[in-house]
């Protein structure tokens, strides 16, 4: 039968098409028990990598069963057919991403980013609670409900931490979702630790809510490397963005990870707590931590100068979901970056050509980790 009349049989009328790749399609649907619209991932088997059969579609499912949150995409039900075709039926994100937020309505206001990285952070740790990392936290995997509110999506990538006879976190090795996003660790091939990885994305996301863009330029990976390491970071001065904001962003890109914020550090900090009027006398010492004193400068002694031509890359969701591309993913062992140039798909490049910055003080002289 075809999937209309699968999913007819099962409750459900078929509607439009949300996203098709090379084995897997996301169409809306009707559920006649539920009495409202869904979102249905269809999975064939036949279609898959062994790999992705094997490893991340096992995960994918064991985690999205366990998982209940209100600022996660809820996972409603899981069938198989006879024939190897899987259907996820989930909530469904009818105000679309993040990205096509922005890309239509420009930078965030900071008491709505405020709002929206809130809801965000306490689902992330709500997994790492679990010891369930994402490992793809992306601008295009955070959903919005009918009332805008965070709903985080795709778990393609996300696994459960093993654990060490010690009890300690073991590292991973295995390269994970985009470029851009990604910590300097994961892009350098060094092991690493996934909840903290997990953190350095909240900073990629949380600058691009309140800029508008991205705070790294990917399209030289060597380049975008020596800027994170030297803890160099550059704000947009038409944002006008708080002290305090700008002091969470610096610290959640922070490229020493013994130094980088814990997700609790994160939901207590002044700028996320809704009534909190936070650092007004803070500060970004030498050491690059917060103390008290003058309100931060963050206007560099050098003349302004024009921003980098950067680009809000919504990479193609085929190089970034294991259901939804042709190619096998790396196996645990393997590091396989995927660091193709496109074109701007989200009309944000102008704005930035003619936009002064400025400049977040390094913490500390560049450091290599190994």
């Amino acid at each position: 039968m075809d999937d209309a009349s699968i999913l007819k049989r099962r409750g459900y009328i078929l509607g439009i098409n949300l996203g098709e790749g090379s084995y897997a399609k996301v169409k809306s649907a009707y559920s006649e028990r539920l009495k409202f619209n869904v979102a249905v991932k269809i999975i064939d088997r036949k279609k898959v990598p062994t790999d992705f059969l094997e490893k991340f579609l096992p995960r994918e499912i064991e985690i999205l069963a366990t998982l209940n949150h209100r600022s996660i995409i809820r996972t409603y039900e899981i069938f198989e057919t006879s024939d190897g075709r899987i259907y996820i039926i989930m909530e469904l994100g009818v105000q679309g991403d993040l990205l096509g937020f922005i890309k239509t309505r420009g930078a965030l206001h900071e008491d709505d980013a405020r709002k929206k990285f809130h809801q965000l952070s306490s689902a992330i740790k709500y997994c790492h609670d679990l010891d369930i990392v994402h490992r793809d936290l992306k601008c295009e995997n955070i959903l919005l409900d009918k009332d805008f509110n965070i709903k985080l999506s795709d778990f393609g990538f996300s696994k459960r931490c093993p654990r060490d006879d010690s009890g300690r976190l073991m590292l991973s090795k295995t390269f994970c979702g985009s470029a851009a996003y990604a910590a300097p660790e994961v892009l350098q091939g060094i092991p690493y630790q996934p909840k903290v990885c997990d953190i350095w994305s909240l900073g990629v996301i949380l600058y691009i809510m309140v800029c508008g863009s991205m705070p790294y330029d990917d399209s030289n990976i060597k380049k975008m490397l020596r800027i994170q390491k030297e803890h160099r970071i550059n704000f947009p001065r038409s944002k006008n963005l708080t002290g305090e904001c700008k002091d969470l962003i610096y610290h959640l890109l922070q490229p020493d990870i013994n130094r980088r914020l814990h997700i609790d550090e994160i939901l207590s900090h002044c700028w996320v707590q809704p009534k909190a009027q936070g650092l007004s006398s803070g500060v970004i010492n030498e050491e690059g931590e917060s103390s008290r004193g003058a309100e931060p400068s963050w206007t560099p002694d050098t003349p302004d100068t024009p921003a980098t031509k950067l680009e809000l890359q919504e990479e193609a969701r085929s190089e970034t979901r294991p259901e939804m591309q042709s190619k096998s993913k790396p196996d645990e062992e393997t590091m396989q970056m995927r660091v193709s140039r496109q074109s701007d798909p989200t009309g944000l490049n102008g704005e930035l050509q003619s936009r002064e910055t400025e400049e977040g003080v390094p913490s500390r002289p560049p450091e290599t980790h190994t």
